[in-house]
């Protein structure tokens, strides 16, 4: 699967990063890694370090909302 929406191939996945690169493979419409290559180790480390960021950006959330429902009782 590949990040782009526009390309109208409709295998766009809305799920975390590529386990090991193996969504980049999916369509090959000229997003992500394209058919055939495979992400490089620092590549992958990249999109982890930013998946976990937008992750602790969720947790936080969460945390202010249950903040939020203890407050109003």
């Amino acid at each position: 699967m590949c990040h782009s929406d526009e390309c109208g191939c409709g295998q766009h996945g809305h799920h975390g990063p590529a386990r090991a690169g193996h969504h980049h493979r999916g369509c090959g419409c000229g997003a992500g890694y394209g058919t055939g290559r495979y992400p490089t180790r620092e590549e992958i480390v990249a999109e982890l370090e930013e998946y976990l960021q937008q992750l602790q950006e969720e947790v936080k959330g969460v945390e202010e909302r249950i903040a939020d429902f203890k407050k109003t009782g």
